[in-house]
């Protein structure tokens, strides 16, 4: 058998029966295939959407961040409200009627008033409400030190007045801020009607009244009610006219 022929013989076969020579197979060697993988306009919209879907889900946890802290901040204001209001009242309840001492007075800017401590016979307290106009007006209060003798009560009854005008800084640092406030009034509801506190009607009492009618003057100053108007600006969460009306504990009898 010639060479020729055992080449022939030896060489494999293409489909059908053709055989496939030293030629081909290299050919099919040689023949470049097909790449795999992603083009690169398809890895670049690939990349687009992806961007997209970044953007989006930061503006929706950038959104509801926003919106989580706005609420932290509403139920704050709200809180920090009701805790004013609520020392309000406390210190209403506790006025004190000791005889030697203006338990209340009204003098168109501040509330001045003599409490008792929480501790009974403890001592007494002057306490003032302002609304502090600066430039973050506030319904601020003020509290003294415990006082024992008249020549301190005296002393912080004065200081309570110079503190609503700013004139003492030493007792602005000790001041708490309670709410922003754009207005404030009180009524006093004395002869079965809300009066202005002002009016000539139970009127108010000097600083060291005498002892002979200090009892009966102490009693007729403490109205039996007193009702706080505020007006609070919109930035909080709770905005416009709020009123609040204040019964004497004391009172006797059925009032409307």
């Amino acid at each position: 058998m010639t060479d020729v022929h055992m080449a022939a013989t030896l060489a494999p076969s293409l489909p059908g029966g053709t055989p496939l020579t030293s030629d081909c197979a290299v050919a099919r060697k040689l023949r470049p295939k097909r790449a795999c993988g992603f083009t690169l306009i398809e890895l670049m919209v690939a990349i687009t959407v992806m961007s997209l879907l970044a953007v989006l889900s930061w503006r929706g946890l950038d959104g509801m961040a926003r919106a989580q802290a706005q609420t932290s901040l509403r139920a704050d204001q709200v809180l920090t409200l009701q805790a004013g209001l609520a020392q309000w009242k406390i210190d209403l309840d506790a006025l004190s009627h000791t005889p030697q001492v203006n338990p209340l007075d009204w003098d168109g800017r501040v509330l001045r008033l003599t409490r008792r401590t929480a501790t009974p016979g403890d001592g007494l307290l002057v306490v003032a409400w302002t609304r502090r106009a600066d430039a973050a007006e506030h319904w601020v209060r003020w509290q003294s030190p415990v006082l024992r003798t008249i020549s301190g009560w005296s002393g912080a009854w004065n200081r309570a007045s110079a503190w609503a005008q700013g004139e003492s800084t030493e007792d602005q640092s000790s001041e708490v801020r309670i709410t922003p406030l754009e207005d404030w009034q009180i009524f006093y509801y004395r002869g079965n009607a809300w009066t202005n506190p002002m009016s000539s009607a139970g009127g108010q009492m000097s600083a060291t009244p005498g002892p002979s009618a200090a009892q009966s003057i102490s009693q007729a100053v403490i109205p039996d009610g007193i009702r706080l108007m505020l007006t609070l600006p919109v930035t909080q969460a709770v905005s416009g006219r709020l009123t609040v009306d204040w019964v004497n504990p004391t009172l006797s009898g059925d009032k409307s």
